[in-house]
C-alpha cells in the first residue's frame, strides 16, 4: 500500500489476478465537477417538459433523471413524471476519486499504474488505424491477403509515428495524413517534376525535418532520385 496527502493506492490478490485499487482527491473534484454539470444540465431537461429527454445514453446527464408513470396515489399517470434521481446521484458520489484496475501483472502498484497510464496511446493507435488508415471494413476473404492488408495498415501506422514525432506533435492525425496524400507531383515530358500541392507550415515543417524541399522549384529526374535515396536513409 502507497498512499500520500491526496491519493494512494491498495493492492489486492484474487485467484492469480490483482486488482489495484487508488484514490486521488483531484480525480475526485474532477468526478464532482463533471457530475454538478450533468444534474444542471438534467435539470433544466425536466423543466423543458423532457423534451430532450427521449434517448438514453450510459454515460450522459440522462441517465440521472428518474422517470416514472405512477402517481404517489400508485395510479398509472396518464403523463410520464420526471425527476431528478437522488438514490443514483448519492450512489454514485460514494465512488468518486477511486479507479480500480485488474491485472495478471506481478509488479508494483506505482509501476502497474505508470504503465496504465499510457493506454490511452494504444488506443488511439486503433482510432487512427480505423478512421485515417480504413483499417475497417475489410472487403478480404483470403487469410493471406487479411494479414497483408493489416501489415500494411501497421506499417502505415508506424510511418505515421516517425512523422509526427520529427515534427513535435504539433499537427493532428487527420491534417498531417491528408497534406502527405495531397503532396503528388507531375512529370514533364522532359522528365523533370512539378509540385502540385499547396505549401503549407505543414510541408515546410516536413521539409525541414528531413533536410531537403520539393515545393520550391521544378525538380529534374536526378534530384527526385536523390532525395528518394536520401528518404531511405532518413
Amino acid at each position: 500500500m502507497a498512499f500520500s496527502a491526496t491519493s494512494f493506492s491498495v493492492k489486492f490478490c484474487f485467484c492469480r489476478k490483482e486488482t489495484i485499487l487508488t484514490f486521488s482527491l483531484k480525480y475526485k473534484h474532477y468526478q464532482q465537477r463533471i457530475r454538478e454539470e450533468q444534474v444542471q444540465r438534467a435539470t433544466k431537461a425536466i423543466e423543458a417538459n423532457g423534451a430532450l429527454l427521449k434517448k438514453l445514453g450510459p454515460n450522459d446527464y440522462k441517465r440521472l433523471v428518474k422517470r416514472t408513470n405512477i402517481t404517489p396515489d400508485g395510479e398509472v399517470a396518464a403523463k410520464e413524471l420526471q425527476a431528478l434521481d437522488y438514490e443514483r446521484i448519492a450512489k454514485e458520489a460514494q465512488y468518486d476519486g477511486f479507479y480500480a484496475v485488474c491485472t495478471s501483472l506481478d509488479d508494483s502498484p506505482a509501476d502497474i499504474i505508470q504503465l496504465n497510464k499510457r493506454r490511452w496511446e494504444i488506443e488511439e493507435c486503433f482510432r487512427i488505424m480505423k478512421t485515417e488508415f480504413k483499417t475497417r471494413p475489410v472487403y478480404l476473404s483470403r487469410e493471406t491477403r487479411i494479414r497483408t492488408h493489416f501489415l500494411t495498415c501497421f506499417l502505415s501506422l508506424t510511418l505515421y509515428r516517425y512523422l509526427e514525432k520529427k515534427t513535435n506533435h504539433d499537427f493532428t492525425p487527420r491534417d498531417l495524413i491528408q497534406k502527405l496524400r495531397e503532396m503528388n507531383f507531375f512529370q514533364l515530358s522532359s522528365g523533370d517534376f512539378v509540385p502540385t500541392y499547396t505549401r503549407t507550415e505543414i510541408t515546410d515543417r516536413l521539409h525541414d525535418a528531413f533536410g531537403f524541399r520539393t515545393d520550391y522549384e521544378v525538380l529534374s529526374e536526378t534530384q527526385m532520385k536523390k532525395i528518394l535515396k536520401a528518404t531511405k536513409k532518413a
